[in-house]
């Protein structure tokens, strides 16, 4: 059974910074290319960021530019999202999912709060 596990979502100030976590199993995780897509109150999902099977390549939307950078362990099956300088426009229920468009499997999602 695949499983994708998010955590670190919390609530944090505008300007702080957050890593989020996703624990992978019940695939080859090494195999697959890993995105992280956010789904803000009241509107549809969001692609944020991706990563390549080996990590060396990444992907950022513009608004992630220079704010966010993701990473993968292939050795310990995990991955994360580091996000810097946080806006209230980044509040969000974050993803963490299998693939880069498509999209094959979804975690349940980590709730993200930026507010003062």
């Amino acid at each position: 059974e695949v499983q994708l596990v998010e955590s670190g979502g919390v609530m944090v100030q505008p300007g702080g910074s957050l890593r989020l976590s996703c624990a992978a199993s019940g695939f080859t995780f090494s195999n697959y290319d890993m995105s992280w897509v956010r789904q803000a109150p009241g509107k549809g999902p969001e692609w944020v960021s991706a990563i390549n099977t080996g990590g060396d390549t990444t992907y950022y939307t513009d608004s992630a530019k220079g704010r966010f950078t993701i990473s993968r362990d292939n050795a310990n099956n995990t991955l994360y999202l580091q996000m810097n300088s946080l806006k209230p426009e980044d509040t969000a229920l974050y993803y963490c999912v299998r693939g880069k468009m498509p999209y094959i499997d979804w975690g349940q999602g980590t709730q993200v709060t930026v507010s003062s």
